[in-house]
């Protein structure tokens, strides 16, 4: 057995394959070893990223919310600027309205003011006439005219 070539080689290749599975062993070792960091690795990485992602997501749900609540406040804002706005268009209508009636009744007091005066202006246009007239006709019928001869004896007695 131990001058059997065939025993020798036997031995020869258990050793050479013991030797390799060492070899091999190591570095399959390794290699698994390296695989398993950087899946370790990616997932740390998965994971970081997901919180960041979480993160992210709670931050937009919180600006959305904040955008929302401003978007409330301007619309209730606009709300009380257009009934404000409303409350005053309506008095200044109102006060249009009454500048509008009291000018009216100015013009209404200032055409009765005007009638009045042309109807006392023909009142007297038409006394002057009546006078005229009545003093010419007694002037061509050569009567004295009593109301001439009262104001001269009137006024003879003011100058003495």
């Amino acid at each position: 057995m131990l001058q059997d070539a065939t025993f020798w080689v036997l031995i020869a290749f258990v050793i050479f394959v013991g030797l390799a599975f060492k070899k091999i062993s190591t570095l399959l070792t390794n290699a698994l070893d390296q695989r398993g960091e950087r899946i370790r690795q990616e997932l740390e990485q998965a994971q970081r990223l997901r919180d960041d992602a979480h993160a992210v997501l709670v931050e937009c749900q919180k600006r959305q919310q904040e955008a929302e609540q401003a978007a409330e406040a301007i619309i209730a804002h606009a709300r009380e600027e257009a009934e404000r706005i409303r409350v005053k268009a309506e008095d200044d209508v109102q006060l249009a309205v009454k500048r509008r009636e009291a000018q009216a009744i100015d013009r209404i007091a200032q055409a009765e003011a005007q009638a009045l005066t042309e109807v006392r202006n023909f009142a007297v246009d038409l006394a002057i006439a009546g006078s005229r007239r009545l003093f010419e006709e007694r002037a061509a019928a050569g009567e004295p005219d009593p109301l001439i001869d009262g104001s001269l004896a009137k006024l003879g007695a003011l100058l003495n």
